[in-house]
């Protein structure tokens, strides 16, 4: 059987993902966290102080290198095309809420499928959630939603984030003193900083080629039968697998996980929450970092509603707990409030046919 260009180039990526995780920790990166989105957006938001949680405070070069990354191949590929328009605040919202879900359940659909590869039994809990918010999504999807046409927009909107991660990476290097780091906790645990750098970049490119797409893969299986694109996921999972197993990382199980909760219905609600979100914004956080750098103003507004909720999460203590006991109160009416905005935002954007 003939295996089609496409997918050989998904497989390939995720290998590489998952390889890189792998790399990233083995040199200094959180176990289990090789590679997280939420989780470095959650660490960059702190280390431009727009948190103070002293344990989660570092310019990932990892995030810098991903938009980077996909901004230099899509200009040499003739891919970038800066547009935008498409309903920006409610992207807002939604990048908002897709970070509330992700600290809950501590980690984005990146760092779901590498905790699972390293045998944490709370991140299969997360699947299902995230795998369920797709199916809501894609029920609404079903039935005509859509936040609207994407217009052409000036270069100077396409190039705007990735300048800004130029500007995070000359202040990492050249001024320093500048931002906030981590003594302890999370925030100090990273791979020296050109490593970091070069392998965003890499997988920055290589995601941008493929479209690697956690959320994107599920919902093609849902609407399409098409699974084409969760071979990505599914090589990240394989090759991360791996490399737990050669390097003694990996643990089977719910407890002793590295940096997690053991609250299922809570992992599921907030997976949940990311899921319905991401099928909404057409992309998981990885793949609105991708876009972004490829010129979409909307991804662009996205990744800011992910900063944003980061910040809110930790300022306002609605982040998970990595105890039975999982997100406090108000990190629970987070969730629930998250779920419900999400379902009004993809019923009043859905136009049902009437048969006539």
């Amino acid at each position: 059987m003939k295996i089609s260009k496409e997918k050989i180039g998904l497989m390939i990526a995720g290998g590489v993902v998952g390889l890189s995780a792998i790399i990233l920790t083995i040199f200094g990166n959180p176990k289990n966290m090789g590679f997280c989105i939420a989780c470095f957006i959650r660490d960059m938001a702190g280390s431009v102080k727009m948190h103070s949680a002293g344990v989660v405070q570092y310019m990932r070069p990892e995030v810098i290198g991903i938009v980077l990354g996909s901004f230099l191949i899509s200009l040499c590929k003739g891919e970038f095309r800066p547009r935008g328009g498409s309903s920006p605040f409610i992207r807002f919202i939604l990048g908002f809420f897709v970070m509330i879900g992700a600290l809950t359940f501590l980690g984005c659909p990146l760092r779901m499928v590498l905790r699972l590869a390293g045998g944490d039994l709370n991140a299969l809990v997360g699947l299902f959630g995230f795998t369920a918010g797709i199916a809501v999504g894609c029920f609404f999807i079903s039935r005509g939603f859509s936040l609207g046409r994407a217009y052409k927009q000036n270069k100077i909107e396409g190039v705007a984030l990735p300048v800004v991660n130029i500007v995070f990476l000359v202040t990492l290097i050249a001024f320093p003193s500048l931002l906030a780091f981590s003594e302890s906790g999370p925030g100090s645990m990273h791979a020296p900083l050109l490593l970091s750098l070069l392998i965003g970049v890499i997988v920055g490119a290589i995601a941008q080629r493929t479209r690697l797409c956690m959320a994107g893969g599920i919902r093609d299986v849902i609407l399409l039968k098409d699974w084409t694109l969760v071979l990505g996921s599914v090589m990240i999972f394989v090759v991360a697998l791996i490399g737990n197993l050669i390097t003694g990382s990996f643990k089977l199980g719910f407890t002793g996980q590295p940096v997690a909760q053991t609250n299922h219905i809570w992992n599921f609600l907030g997976m949940l929450l990311v899921g319905l979100c991401s099928v909404l914004l057409g992309g998981c956080p990885l793949r609105q970092l991708i876009m972004a750098g490829e010129g979409s103003t909307d991804s662009a507004i996205t990744v800011l509603g992910l900063f944003v909720g980061a910040a809110f999460a930790h300022n306002f203590k609605l982040v998970g707990n990595a105890t039975e006991t999982g997100p406090n109160v108000w990190g629970k009416s987070a969730v629930i409030i998250g779920i419900v905005i999400a379902l009004l935002i993809a019923f009043f954007n859905s136009k049902i046919k009437e048969e006539k």
